[in-house]
C-alpha cells in the first residue's frame, strides 16, 4: 500500500470521528482502528494529532480542492460587477456539496473555533476577505472609515453564510422548485449584491416583482 493510500485512509477515518467528538475527545487509537493502520501511522504521516486535525478541517472546508486562487478582472471592470463576482464565488464555495461529517465539523468549528480554525483563516480566508475589502473601497466614498468597511464586508459575508449554515431551515421553508430556480449561487449572488448596494444607497431598490431595477449584472466569472 502506498504512502498516499495510507494517508488518505487516515484522513477519511478521522473526519467522522473529529466531527462527532471534537478534537479533545477523539482518540488516535479510534481513528487508526477505523483506518486499519498502526497507531504510529498518525505521527509518521502527519506529525501528531493536532496536525491531523488541521488537515481534516482543511478538507472539510474545501472538499473540491485547494481554494487559494483570488478572482481576477480585466482593467475597467466596474466595482459593482466585482462585488457580485466575489459574492458568487463565496456562495459557490459555501454551497459545495459536502459529506455530512464535513458539514458537522465546519459547524463545530464555527461555534467553537479551535487552533485549526485560526490556521484556516490565515491560509485561505484572510486573502479573500482582503479582496472583498478592496472591492468595497472602490464602491464606497473615500471618507468611509476602515471599521465601517469591515462591518459592511462582514454583513455581506453573513448574508451568504446564512444559506450555508441554515440550509436545512431553508429547505423546510422554501419548496424544491423555488430553490432550484432562485437559490443557486448566481441567483443568490444577484440578490445579496442588489440588497447590499441598495442598503448603501448606491443602487435602486429591488422591485416588488423581485426584478432588479437598473442593477449591474455580473459580466465576469473572474
Amino acid at each position: 500500500m502506498s504512502r498516499v493510500d495510507v494517508r488518505e485512509r487516515i484522513l477519511e477515518a478521522a473526519g467522522p470521528v473529529f466531527a462527532e467528538k471534537g478534537f479533545e475527545r477523539a482518540t488516535v487509537r479510534e481513528i487508526c482502528q477505523g483506518a486499519r493502520v498502526n497507531v504510529a501511522a498518525v505521527n509518521y504521516y502527519f506529525g501528531d494529532k493536532r496536525r491531523l486535525y488541521v488537515e481534516v478541517v482543511k478538507r472539510a472546508h474545501h472538499p473540491a480542492g485547494d481554494p487559494n486562487g483570488l478572482l481576477q478582472w480585466s482593467p475597467g471592470t466596474p466595482p459593482e460587477v466585482k462585488l457580485r463576482d466575489c459574492i458568487r464565488a463565496m456562495l459557490a464555495r459555501m454551497l459545495t456539496e459536502r459529506a455530512p461529517w464535513q458539514r458537522q465539523l465546519m459547524m463545530r468549528e464555527m461555534l467553537h473555533p479551535s487552533f485549526a480554525c485560526r490556521e484556516l483563516v490565515q491560509l485561505y480566508i484572510r486573502a479573500r476577505f482582503g479582496q472583498l475589502l478592496e472591492v468595497l473601497a472602490e464602491i464606497l466614498p473615500a471618507d468611509v472609515p476602515v471599521h465601517k468597511r469591515h462591518q459592511i464586508a462582514f454583513s455581506v459575508v453573513g448574508q451568504a453564510l446564512h444559506y450555508h449554515v441554515a440550509s436545512a431551515v431553508v429547505e423546510v421553508l422554501v419548496g424544491p422548485e423555488e430553490r432550484a430556480t432562485h437559490y443557486g449561487p448566481e441567483e443568490l449572488a444577484d440578490h445579496i449584491a442588489d440588497f447590499t448596494l441598495a442598503a448603501l444607497g448606491l443602487a435602486p431598490p429591488v422591485s416588488k416583482a423581485g426584478d432588479r431595477e437598473g442593477g449591474v449584472k455580473a459580466g465576469s466569472d473572474g
